[in-house]
């Protein structure tokens, strides 16, 4: 019985430029892929190109894969380190025959480009300018033949080799362009299964050439449909932030984009929605992958954070809305406001979670719990057709009962107020009190954020409020 490769997967980004959410989403699909099957998750940092190459990219990239929870089971390898095993597998291309040096300068290549297009015909470079060693780059000469591999998500895939030409596939005996590279590093690891965006299926029949040039079999091929913007376009910039540093800063959180990307191009075959990275694993299947493009919908992912955040810890949430309350300006440091415990900030946070889709909103939601004084027009005091007389007789009301209030809990603010709201109306006494202690249209309920602020504070916004309207009436 022939024994059973192990599963071996890959991601393999560029240090060109900051960890896409359309990379971090191809790690998901190979990270859940090996989980699944008992295999391994390879990271590969491909930095040949050292003109773009960045170390700094590669640390956000490496950072933000173990943010979102992909940790890979090896050191990571980069193919800038790897030239002696490149030039090993290079001479065997030279030794058999199948390689060659090509003299074609950019000008003659755009030439017959250019005559093809003209003539409508597939471009390929068939060189005519062989040279001697070390002279322009190394080429590889595609057999005129058929080739076909069975995708796990498109099914069978066929190519006509004779349409490729001679192709490109190093610069020197020690530097391979990204098609060899690939091969060479995905025989070197022993990688069986190549899960990426359908983007590089081109790349598929060139890869295959050179994998049976060196003797090698191929890994099975699943190449993912893409993730498009909400106009059915590539995502881009364009359509938002598209860098996992990105949403990280916006405040959202690990689970929440995990459990968002996996959707992207999978579906359990259930009702369910939110699971947990190692719950992914478990239910992970090609079978399930879609085979059209992924549409990148924002309020979907806003919704899987506020769910993720509504399952936190308070002691935790609290803790991750600190830098962003910080960065506002509304907090220096604990107690954050007029002597306030620390408990105070926990029961701000506990009232706006529920409304709250990322991190990065906290200090707009809550930002009239910090304030000295609020800043609002007196006219959004008025309720419907209430004049603002009307408007200042309701608010000495309840200034004058919550005055002689003692318990200021909302059971008890509410048991207070109600046979108040049912002589004078609900909405001509709880509007502008909601407006008096919030500045504000919309807001958690009054009955709750008085609890928070305490009685103290809410009579001092009462009175402010009254104030306002004095100047008018």
């Amino acid at each position: 019985m022939p024994h059973k490769q192990k599963i071996r997967v890959r991601i393999a980004p560029s240090p060109t430029g900051t960890l896409h959410l359309g990379t971090a989403r191809t790690a998901l699909f190979n990270y859940l892929f090996a989980k699944k099957n008992g295999g391994d998750f390879i990271l590969r940092i491909e930095d040949t190109d050292l003109a773009r190459s960045d170390r700094k990219y590669e640390k956000d990239i490496l950072e933000n894969l173990e943010w979102l929870g992909l940790k890979w089971d090896e050191e990571p390898c980069r193919q800038s380190e790897r030239k002696e095993i490149y030039q090993k597998y290079i001479k065997k291309l030279f030794d058999s025959g199948q390689v060659f040096w090509c003299g074609c300068s950019k000008e003659e290549l755009e030439e017959e480009k250019k005559g093809q297009m003209e003539r409508k015909e597939s471009p390929r470079h068939t060189c005519q300018k062989k040279t001697k060693e070390g002279e322009g780059i190394i080429r590889f000469h595609c057999p005129d033949k058929k080739i076909f591999f069975d995708d796990m998500i498109k099914g069978r895939v066929e190519f006509d080799c004779g349409l490729l030409g001679d192709i490109g596939i190093a610069r020197d005996e020690k530097t391979p362009l990204y098609n060899l590279a690939v091969v060479i590093d995905d025989i070197e690891m022993k990688i069986s299964h190549v899960i990426r965006g359908e983007d590089h299926i081109s790349n598929t029949p060139k890869q295959m050439l050179l994998l049976e040039a060196f003797g090698a079999i191929p890994p099975r091929y699943a190449h993912i449909p893409l993730t498009m913007g909400p106009d059915k376009a590539k995502l881009s910039k364009r359509h938002g932030a598209t860098a996992i540093e990105d949403y990280k800063k916006m405040g959202y959180l690990p689970k929440a984009l995990t459990n968002f990307m996996a959707f992207l191009g999978w579906h359990p075959g259930s009702e369910k929605e939110i699971f947990s990275l190692e719950e992914l694993a478990r239910e992970f299947s090609m079978e399930k992958m879609n085979k059209s493009n992924a549409i990148f919908d924002i309020e979907k992912l806003n919704w899987f954070n506020g769910q993720y955040i509504r399952q936190m810890d308070l002691d935790e949430l609290t803790k991750k809305c600190l830098p962003y309350l910080k960065e506002a300006g509304l907090i220096r440091g604990l107690p954050p406001l007029r002597g306030q415990p620390p408990s105070y900030l926990k029961k701000v946070i506990a009232l706006e979670r529920e409304r709250l889709k990322k991190l990065s909103e906290i200090g707009e939601l809550t930002e009239f719990f910090f304030l000295d004084k609020l800043d609002y027009a007196p006219e959004l005091l008025i309720w419907k057709k209430l004049s603002l007389k009307e408007v200042k007789n309701n608010l000495e009301i309840l200034e004058k009962v919550l005055s002689k209030t003692d318990k200021f809990d909302q059971k008890s603010l509410q048991d207070t107020i109600t046979p108040l709201t049912e002589k004078y109306g609900v909405g001509d006494l709880l509007w502008p009190l909601r407006v008096a202690i919030t500045g504000r249209k919309a807001s958690p309920g009054p009955y709750e954020v008085m609890e928070v602020l305490g009685k103290e504070r809410v009579l001092e916004r009462i009175k402010e409020a009254i104030e306002k309207i004095k100047e008018y009436v």
